[in-house]
């Protein structure tokens, strides 16, 4: 059983760290800081893959000894990890809504661009119809 809460207590303190990867990470993405944000997401993926094999640990522990599941130091510790993942998964939620925000920014930003380029080229026919121009490539979508 002491090898099992030590399992626990490990998990609840690299979901805590996860937690705090996913609030750097929000920053990150928000003040567009690429090459910080490429590292913290590197770290993020190896606590990911900690979590992961912390979690077959655990299995493993439980599967040996089914009942200490029902102990109280147990059923806390299971309780306080479960809150983190919850809080882990709405910051993920978080995150990736930040990401998409910023991706329809970019495209809008994109489709002004294409928009001034047009006008910037446009011409006037013989009769004073405006026409575009084909001034350079654009940029390419």
């Amino acid at each position: 059983m002491k090898n099992l809460i030590t399992l626990l207590e490990k998990q609840k303190e690299q979901l805590d760290a996860l937690t705090l990867l996913l609030e750097s990470e929000l920053h990150l993405i928000s003040t567009r800081d690429a090459e910080s944000l490429t590292s913290v997401i590197n770290e993020k993926s190896d606590l990911l893959e900690a979590i992961s094999t912390t979690d077959r640990s655990i299995e493993k522990e439980v599967n040996k000894q089914p009942s200490v599941v029902d102990e109280s130091a147990v059923t806390n510790l299971f309780d306080e990890i479960n809150h983190s993942l919850s809080q882990c998964k709405f910051r993920t939620e978080i995150n990736q809504k930040a990401v998409e925000q910023g991706q329809l920014r970019l495209q809008h930003l994109r489709t002004l661009l294409l928009e001034s380029r047009a006008k910037e080229s446009m011409t006037y026919d013989k009769s004073g119809k405006p026409k575009g121009g084909t001034t350079g490539k654009g940029v390419s979508v």
